[in-house]
């Protein structure tokens, strides 16, 4: 008989676990909070690690009809202007990792997933169910929604973000915690803008406790771009996101370029609205059991809330629910030790990608010594340094035994 798995959350890392588990042979009973699937206008990027993970789900196609393929990642000084280093991207990528990196919007992303998810028979999406509480007993995993409405399964996955209900219940270990980061986020067609603001590549652009990324995406026809500087995050942070006051903006940005400084005036000056995010995270894992405990496993977001300067928040929960495909594969072990064999083969590599967006966030915001210290290695490294192959080869922290 198939098992049967729920999954708590229907953004991309849920939508993903989905497609893992439905290709492991299980069936397969999703639920979202909200009463449709929508994902928030802001982009994402693919590294080819990740590429390579749809592409073996059959989903080439639908990322090449939506996504853009950005030319290179370039560094620059949100205070001169000028380059510091440049890293090709395109066909560079694929003959150095197998797979292009690849810049999309999230909504566009979510919908790919979505439709592969709906191709499958044994899914059942149920929208508007805010899962609430979960039970483990005799082999089962009960979730109770807020209409006291109960759900039993073999496993769970909960996948239901950063500020996830059930993984407190589960771990006990409290809310995520502020960065003191706050992103102001925003989409604009490239038509709508100046020639000389348009882009096709990634550039992030550093300054002193501030720095701004912009890149293509929905096949080159949009620009998003994020400004992300320090300051203190509302009490209210899970439902904090409203239109942002372009005027704070500026202001975070007096002292930078004019290059940089044109480019903002540029989104307001075409209509385009900005938006703003309070960043929260959580330490890195330090153990596979916060990955996964008896039936229920963590999968992205809800296991490992991570900063944005490593630009695999989402890479990292796909490359969960395929690990999880794999664990949930093991059709001859117990439940309990396929999630345990998922969450060992996962929590070492989720926790480097943690420390590593968190000291890149220390880099990117330098002052002073540090910052000259850092533009002067990129100047004379350059690619080697903008390069991360320990990262786009692929996961490599396989556990070899339970």
């Amino acid at each position: 008989m198939k098992k049967q798995v729920l999954i708590a959350g229907g953004g991309i890392g849920g939508l993903a676990a989905g497609i893992g588990a439905t290709c492991a042979g299980c069936d397969v009973r999703l639920f979202e909070r909200a009463r449709e699937f929508r994902e928030v206008g802001a982009g994402i990027q693919l590294g080819p690690n990740v590429v390579r993970g749809l592409q073996a789900w059959g989903l080439q196609g639908s990322l090449q009809s939506v996504a853009a393929v950005p030319e290179a990642l370039q560094a620059r000084s949100a205070l001169g202007g000028h380059a510091l280093a440049r890293l090709p991207l395109g066909s560079a990528a694929v003959q150095r990792y197998g797979a292009a990196y690849l810049t999309i919007h999230r909504a566009d992303l979510h919908q790919l997933l979505l439709e592969a998810l709906r191709r499958h028979a044994d899914v059942h999406l149920n929208l508007g169910q805010a899962m609430e509480s979960l039970r483990e007993s005799d082999g089962v995993v009960t979730l109770r929604g807020a209409d006291g409405k109960l759900v039993e399964g073999d496993a769970l996955v909960c996948a239901d973000g950063v500020h996830s209900r059930l993984r407190t219940q589960l771990l006990g270990d409290g809310p995520p915690r502020p960065t003191g980061h706050l992103a102001y986020r925003a989409m604009v067609r490239q038509a709508d803008l100046p020639q000389q603001l348009r882009t096709s590549e990634v550039t992030a652009w550093l300054g002193p406790r501030l720095h701004v990324v912009q890149y293509p995406v929905r096949r080159g026809e949009l620009q998003n771009l994020v400004v992300i500087v320090q300051g203190p995050a509302p009490a209210d942070m899970e439902r904090w996101d409203h239109a942002a006051n372009a005027a704070d903006l500026e202001s975070a940005l007096a002292g930078t370029c004019s290059a940089l400084q044109d480019l903002v005036h540029g989104v307001t000056d075409v209509g385009a609205e900005w938006r703003l995010w309070p960043l929260a995270d959580r330490p890195p894992l330090r153990s596979a059991g916060e990955m996964a405990r008896g039936l229920v496993a963590l999968l992205g977001d809800a296991a490992h809330p991570m900063r944005p300067y490593l630009a695999q928040g989402a890479g990292m929960a796909i490359e969960d629910a395929a690990e999880l495909q794999r664990a949930l594969s093991m059709h001859d072990l117990e439940m309990e030790l396929r999630l345990r064999r998922y969450a060992l083969n996962r929590w070492q590599r989720n926790a480097r990608v943690q420390a590593r967006s968190r000291r890149n966030g220390r880099i990117f915001h330098a002052t002073g010594p540090v910052r000259w210290g850092r533009d002067t290695a990129l100047k004379l490294l350059g690619a080697r340094i903008m390069d991360l192959p320990w990262l786009y080869q692929g996961d490599g922290s396989r556990a070899s035994s339970l």
